[in-house]
């Protein structure tokens, strides 16, 4: 069943069309990857997806809500959050004050409690941080804690924007392993990802985006071993 459901979505930037009537579907419980070359409206996509960038055209059903005309901060009490490029966390605030910041829309102060020692138990390293400036972490760290962020609003889907981005190989694991625990304690993720090995290696299926327009779909898999897939995006 579908959580998330896009249709014919049009982005402009001025004159130019980022996104040029997509259309594709998240299925509850899965990871779906969306993978293409820098410029391809992968980003956009998830930004649209948000409600930090008004869609010009098509529809986003989301658990039976429409988006399009939506504010991002009534998305998130929907249940959707998103992990941005570059991790964004707030570099002045410690690291325990930027997952408070990620349950801002949450009212009950002891559910609060209970998810912050869920994701401590998911991210120890968080925990032995917690009274640590966020700026002063590594790239991985940062990562960790934008993740954190977002699940503090107890998502039913997370975004995800180029989370191995900048990560030296072993925080990449690590990072791909927490997506996929998270995703077994059933939390479904749309993942946008320049590593497109990694992300096929781990999603059920897959969207390649080229310019602005869905080129190929299918399961992750099959992708993976596509050769024209493997030519184009994993350097084969």
């Amino acid at each position: 069943m579908a959580i998330l459901e896009v249709s014919n979505l049009s982005v402009y930037y001025g004159v130019i069309q980022a996104l040029k009537g997509i259309s594709f579907h998240v299925d509850r419980g899965e990871i779906v990857a969306l993978i293409g070359a820098n410029g391809a409206g992968k980003t956009t996509t998830l930004h649209t997806l948000s409600g930090l960038i008004s869609a010009d055209g098509g529809k986003i059903n989301y658990k039976g809500h429409d988006l399009t005309k939506t504010p991002s901060h009534n998305i998130v009490t929907l249940g959707m959050a998103q992990v941005p490029e570059g991790r964004r966390v707030f570099s002045e605030m410690t690291v325990l004050q930027n997952l408070k910041m990620g349950a801002y829309t949450r009212n009950d102060k002891n559910e609060m409690e209970e998810t912050l020692s869920v994701i401590y138990k998911r991210f120890p390293r968080l925990e032995e941080r917690k009274n640590q400036l966020a700026g002063t972490l590594s790239g991985g760290e940062q990562q960790m804690l934008a993740m954190g962020r977002a699940l503090m609003s107890h998502p039913d889907l997370i975004l995800m924007d180029e989370p191995s981005m900048g990560l030296s190989p072993i925080f990449v694991n690590e990072i791909f392993d927490i997506i996929q625990a998270v995703n077994r304690d059933g939390v479904t993720v749309l993942l946008v990802e320049q590593n497109a090995r990694k992300a096929l290696s781990i999603a059920n299926r897959a969207y390649v985006l080229e310019t602005g327009k869905i080129s190929k779909e299918g399961d992750a898999k099959e992708l993976l071993n596509d050769e024209a897939i493997r030519k184009a995006y994993l350097g084969e």
